[in-house]
């Protein structure tokens, strides 16, 4: 498959952007409409954003767990999570490393880390109680109790409870494009202690070259340099990568180590 076409210079939160984007797609308007509806609702209720978003998380997994991870299809749940799995392998990911993934979901490449990593090595984590039922499912359905895999749910990204230079791996998929900056220097202020010695932080998230937005405060898109600048401030190095680019998908990576970039 091409690589995705990414539109780096729209601001999606502005009036025009919205009304052009109906015109092109009406058929797209009642959802969002509804999804609007619903979200200031929620955000009444949630003023801050992890109770916000865990609420928004326990509404789309009560309708489909895997489009809660945004999956539109079964095939598409299995395909993502192959790409996610095979990117890490290609960078040296070994069996026998210890992974930590932040917002497992309902382990669309989890459940892969976990058959392919040597047992009790994979740790993943989720602000989302109810998502997290839909992991268990996932391990019982692919038959990986004997793997030992461990799911916590957090309500912060301190990683308060995890030991220091533990992971070799930490991964986080599609997290950072619904997470506000405090949510993102939170986690880079603390993921340096649980990062083993030569390994790497990788996360995804919606790059814009123009005007930093967000969307329903469930989608935030990001300049490159702000999360490079944000992760220097923390002591860590960080760099965009660019073979990433090259696979179907719409977010943008970018890989945090210790010292300088490698």
């Amino acid at each position: 498959m091409p690589p995705a076409q990414k539109n780096l210079t729209a601001n999606r939160s502005s009036l025009l952007h919205r009304a052009g984007y109906a015109l092109r797609h009406p058929q797209r308007v009642p959802r969002y409409l509804l999804r609007a509806g619903r979200d200031a609702w929620l955000r009444m209720r949630h003023p801050d954003h992890v109770s916000y978003y865990r609420a928004v998380m326990r509404s789309d997994t009560a309708r489909n767990p895997e489009a809660a991870v945004g999956s539109r299809s079964h095939e598409s749940w299995l395909r993502l999570g192959k790409m996610q799995f095979d990117y890490l392998v290609q960078h040296g990911l070994r069996p026998e490393d210890r992974l930590l993934e932040i917002g497992c979901g309902n382990l669309r490449a989890g459940w892969r880390f976990i058959d392919y990593l040597e047992p009790g090595s994979y740790h993943g984590i989720d602000i989302s109680p109810d998502i997290l039922a839909a992991a268990r499912d996932t391990v019982m359905e692919r038959d990986l109790r004997d793997r030992v895999p461990h799911l916590s749910l957090v309500h912060n990204l301190t990683f308060d409870f995890l030991p220091d230079a533990h992971f070799r791996v930490v991964h986080a998929h599609s997290v950072f494009s619904h997470s506000p900056l405090e949510v993102i220097d939170e986690c880079l202020a603390h993921v340096g202690r649980i990062l083993a010695p030569g390994g790497w932080f990788d996360f995804t998230f919606d790059r814009t070259t123009g005007t930093e937005h967000q969307v329903l405060r469930e989608d935030f898109y990001y300049r490159t340099e702000t999360l490079v600048a944000l992760a220097a401030r923390h002591g860590l190095a960080a760099r965009f990568m660019d073979d990433w680019e090259q696979l179907p998908h719409g977010q943008s990576k970018i890989r945090v180590t210790h010292g300088p970039a490698r």
